[in-house]
């Protein structure tokens, strides 16, 4: 179980996110939604510790999280590995490389960077970071610099690299945001098998409400830092919409959404088979 107590964190006179408090089951798939700027970023970044939080506390299976330091502090940013809207994949590297950039955290030693980019990575590795490729149909393209890929490519070899930290929670923030609709409809059932057939954690930043609908088992809203609705994606009426986003379901830009084909949009049924990715 995660919980985040009273999370808060201020750039100077801002409050970011303003007095959070949440229960996540493990093995759950949370969507994130809100205006930009609603504090949906900082909020994830905080979970990983990447962002301090300024009050408030973050526990893991009752242990506290905001008081880990060092080697602690390192061993559970490995436990949640974060997605990132621009992949952040070294451009000039092949892609099993960026994939193998995964295994970083699990080394020790002062020449643990250098030996990693310089490619020494062991057999085992390798064959995670293949196994882990073919499973998203990219084990084609392993050889490849990342700069000839698709942007959804990118993301689903930036999904590979974060499985590689063997992480117990997905931070994903607006992980399609950047990518057309097939795309992006490739990306999200790759995190929803990943949730679905690992039982890993994912949270997960969306801007599209039927999107977090279709992938989601449940939805949390944020406005001006505070959580504003918390519930099943069936849950999430018009009405709360409007008072999410300040104007009616019908008037939210969701032309590109890529879930909003009838056969995407399903709820999720206990022991159902993965969506293919």
């Amino acid at each position: 179980m995660l919980e985040l107590q009273g999370l808060t964190r201020r750039f100077g006179t801002v409050t970011a996110v303003d007095r959070v408090t949440l229960a996540i089951p493990d093995g759950q798939m949370v969507g994130i939604i809100g205006r930009s700027g609603a504090g949906k970023s900082t909020l994830l970044r905080m979970v990983n510790r990447l962002t301090e939080p300024s009050e408030g506390r973050i526990l893991h299976d009752g242990r506290d999280v905001t008081a880990l330091r060092g080697a602690a502090l390192r061993r559970w940013r490995t436990d949640c590995a974060m997605i990132f809207q621009q992949f952040n994949l070294v451009q000039r590297l092949d892609v099993l490389t960026n994939v193998l950039v995964g295994r970083l955290n699990h080394r020790t030693g002062p020449f643990a960077t250098l030996t990693s980019l310089l490619g020494m990575f062991t057999a085992e590795e390798r064959a995670m970071a293949v196994a882990c490729l073919d499973r998203f149909d990219l084990a084609d393209i392993a050889l490849q610099r990342a700069d000839t890929l698709s942007g959804g490519q990118q993301q689903r070899v930036a999904i590979c690299r974060a499985l590689l930290q063997e992480p117990r929670f997905l931070l994903a923030d607006e992980p399609i945001a950047s990518l057309d609709p097939r795309n992006a409809r490739t990306v999200m059932d790759a995190l929803r098998q990943v949730n679905r057939e690992d039982g890993i954690t994912v949270l997960c930043n969306l801007h599209h409400l039927n999107t977090a609908r279709a992938c989601c088992d449940r939805i949390v809203a944020m406005q001006a830092g505070r959580i504003m609705f918390d519930g099943t994606p069936g849950d999430l009426t018009g009405a709360r919409v409007q008072e999410i986003y300040g104007v009616s379901e019908d008037e939210f830009e969701e032309s590109a959404d890529p879930t909003a084909t009838p056969a995407a949009v399903k709820p999720r049924v206990a022991g159902a088979a993965p969506v293919p990715a």
